[in-house]
């Protein structure tokens, strides 16, 4: 089949690389002058199987006012929302009612266990090698929090993944450099999770399929797109639509008016995240793995010769407004836990990105109209979960039942709602 692929991101970049291993003839086009240039370019690079079979997505966690309004409330609202954006959070807000949380929430750590799997074999199969830090440990500041995860922990028991509750002592031994001067209540630790550099491995992805056949088309702008056997798209600048026996759409929230005018109102809104990106000044000083900040919901990050600190989750807003007082609390769960880490004099590296989500927190996944189909919608969790997806929408396209279950993913779930 001759595919495109709208979306250079690591969702597009791995939907390429997948339906190429497939023998279809791909290309993918993308608005930027390279790939994994939005949502995939800073992230905190976390691939979490076991943090989200736990407590569901980062960052995003349902709660009260505090959540939102306090000084350091990891939810914040930017410019205030219009009334499409607060109608997307109060479908949110359903959505995170326990009777439907509990099935979401399962679908998510399949998918994300199936994914970092897809993952580790694809490091095995190609030997590539990249930015990568084994591990994870969830920081608890008090006690309070210790018992608050509990359930979550007592689901990782259930479902046979690794994972243990800690003391201070240990979490610092398995992380040397945590400052002993910040309280430590205890730790979870997660070893079968890791931290990885998502853009570059998109960059390597690309290079690899492009090797493989795949054409990448880089400052190409999609104005529209039309369903049908062949489906058609225009592009900004030609003169004639091309044409594909399948479109498929991964470029997150930019698809927007491109979903819209194939009558189709998914619910796709950004929901913006910061990182904070630093050469390490002395490695004694830095983490090994993954760490995150419960309180704060904060992730700290060893990436090679830098540590990365992410966390936020801005609703309304645009991406060139940095809000002062997320950045100043990145850097402040940084020195609490690692002071000394980070080298601040040059190269700082301070990153806001869109990432798109449905109110749901999963993504949409399937056929949305004859030749027209969807990779998009995974949110925080789009490294973690884009290996997974793009083989299930490979086998979706030949037409095969996907190994894993992607029951609840498809774009039609919001056609009634």
């Amino acid at each position: 089949m001759k595919i495109a692929i709208v979306g250079a991101g690591i969702v597009g970049v791995t939907t390429a690389w997948e339906l190429a291993s497939e023998g279809h003839e791909v290309t993918v086009l993308e608005q930027r002058g390279a790939a994994a240039e939005e949502a995939s370019f800073a992230p905190a690079g976390l691939v979490p199987p076991a943090y989200i079979a736990a407590w569901g997505t980062p960052g995003l966690h349902r709660g009260g006012s505090s959540r939102w309004w306090g000084t350091n409330a990891p939810i914040r609202l930017g410019s205030f929302p219009g009334t499409q954006a607060l109608g997307w959070m109060w479908r949110w807000q359903r959505a995170g009612q326990p009777e439907r949380w509990t099935a979401t929430h399962a679908q998510l750590a399949r998918l994300a266990s199936y994914s970092h799997q897809r993952l580790l074999a694809f490091i095995a199969d190609t030997q590539i090698e990249f930015d990568r830090s084994p591990g994870h440990v969830v920081l608890m500041r008090t006690e309070k929090e210790q018992r608050r995860l509990q359930p979550g922990l007592q689901r990782l028991r259930d479902a046979g993944i690794a994972g243990r509750d800690i003391s201070a002592d240990e979490a610092r031994r398995l992380e040397p450099a945590l400052s002993p001067d910040t309280p430590l209540a205890g730790a979870i630790h997660l070893p079968d999770d890791e931290a990885c550099n998502s853009r570059q491995f998109a960059l390597i992805l690309k290079n690899e399929a492009q090797r493989s056949g795949v054409q990448f088309e880089f400052g190409r702008r999609v104005l529209s797109c039309e369903a049908g056997r062949p489906a058609t798209l225009r592009i900004e600048g030609e003169a004639t639509a091309r044409s594909y026996d399948a479109i498929v759409l991964c470029a997150g929230a930019a698809c927007g008016l491109l979903l819209r005018a194939l009558g189709l109102q998914l619910p796709l809104a950004p929901v913006y995240g910061y990182s904070v990106s630093a050469q390490v000044r002395e490695p004694l000083n830095a983490p090994r793995g993954a760490v995150t900040d419960e309180r704060h919901q904060v992730v700290i990050t060893r990436m090679g010769q830098r540590v990365r600190v992410a966390g936020g989750a801005e609703f309304g807003g645009t991406n060139q407004t940095h809000r002062a007082a997320t950045l100043r609390q990145l850097y402040q769960v940084l020195q609490d836990w690692f002071p000394g880490a980070a080298q601040f004099s040059a190269g700082v590296q301070e990153w806001k990105g869109a990432r798109p989500c449905l109110p749901d927190d999963l993504p949409a996944l399937g056929a949305a109209a004859p030749g027209i189909w969807l990779n998009l919608g995974h949110g925080g969790n789009g490294w973690a979960l884009s290996i997974g997806s793009a083989r299930g929408l490979a086998d979706l396209v030949a037409g095969r039942e996907p190994e894993i279950d992607l029951g609840g993913l498809s774009p039609q779930r919001f056609a009634s709602r």
